[in-house]
């Protein structure tokens, strides 16, 4: 085992689509952080659970898991506050987002039509997705038209709102360096909603987590499988509660990152982590 580095912080985001919650400490199993993407807004037209690709409004809410029954304080733009469990809460987010939603929580596997795509006809949903990657002529794009079948049909892995894996990460290594050569963007780490930050160890640079796909990250008991980069889509651009729009860092990622910045990985095994703790690459 290799020294790479330390926990900087553990991130969730009780609500898919919008900001989350910094912890100190989170208790990880095989989907993930405990309380992450426990609910998701659903458009009542399209009978589609929505993510911050299609829904950009819904990164101006800041949330928080309040108790271990899976209330979400919700956090507005304007300043109120909602709990998931209040009356309004779907029409705030109705008026915010401009289309009429409701929060849905998780539903079993056995469920397949909740997690159904919207599909208008068989190539306006592929138009769809790639627009959301807002890549500007001759950038590339990830390549979605040979996306799995089960990645055609459904918005999330089933019986969970995670599109690709239940875990990500990203390491200060990959921000210095991205800084390094873009200065002028602010690349806060709440624009690319990792669950795991890594304070890499200084001899670390460069983009790090990209060349150690295919190996296992070891956090005290918990062990987390790498599977694939990120590639990012212009949610990594929008205004946040703390900070502005900004889309130089999208330019910057595709030209510079290949398209990917931090990683995805498959929990292995579970257990708690901290800040603080020791990680180490297998």
């Amino acid at each position: 085992m290799i020294e790479i580095g330390t926990v900087s912080s553990v991130w969730r985001y009780p609500v898919k689509g919008m900001a989350g919650e910094s912890l100190t400490k989170a208790d990880i199993g095989s989907m993930g952080v405990s309380g992450d993407r426990i609910l998701a807004v659903q458009d009542v037209a399209r009978q589609e659970i929505q993510s911050c690709k299609f829904r950009p409004e819904l990164l101006q809410c800041r949330c928080k898991a309040i108790d271990s029954q899976g209330t979400v304080e919700i956090l507005f733009p304007d300043g109120d506050v909602r709990l998931s469990s209040d009356r309004d809460v779907d029409d705030k987010i109705s008026q915010l987002v401009g289309h009429q939603s409701k929060l849905q929580s998780l539903r079993p596997k056995s469920d397949p039509e909740f997690y159904q795509r919207f599909k208008r006809d068989e190539h306006s949903w592929l138009a769809e997705l790639k627009a959301t990657f807002e890549r500007e002529p001759g950038e590339p794009l990830p390549d979605l038209d040979n996306l799995p079948e089960e990645m055609q049909t459904y918005v999330s892995l089933l019986g969970s709102f995670f599109l690709v894996s239940p875990f990500h990460m990203i390491t200060t290594a990959s921000l210095n360096h991205m800084r390094s050569v873009h200065t002028g963007s602010d690349w806060n780490i709440e624009r690319f909603r990792p669950n795991l930050m890594i304070d890499t160890l200084p001899e670390i640079s460069g983009l790090a987590e990209q060349e150690w796909l295919g190996r296992s990250l070891v956090i005290g008991d918990v062990t987390v499988k790498l599977s694939e980069g990120a590639p990012r889509c212009g949610a990594v651009v929008r205004k946040q509660q703390g900070f502005t729009e900004d889309r130089t860092i999208l330019r910057s990622i595709v030209r510079d990152a290949d398209q990917n910045l931090g990683v995805y990985g498959d929990v292995v095994t579970g257990g708690t982590i901290h800040a603080g703790d020791v990680i180490y690459l297998v």
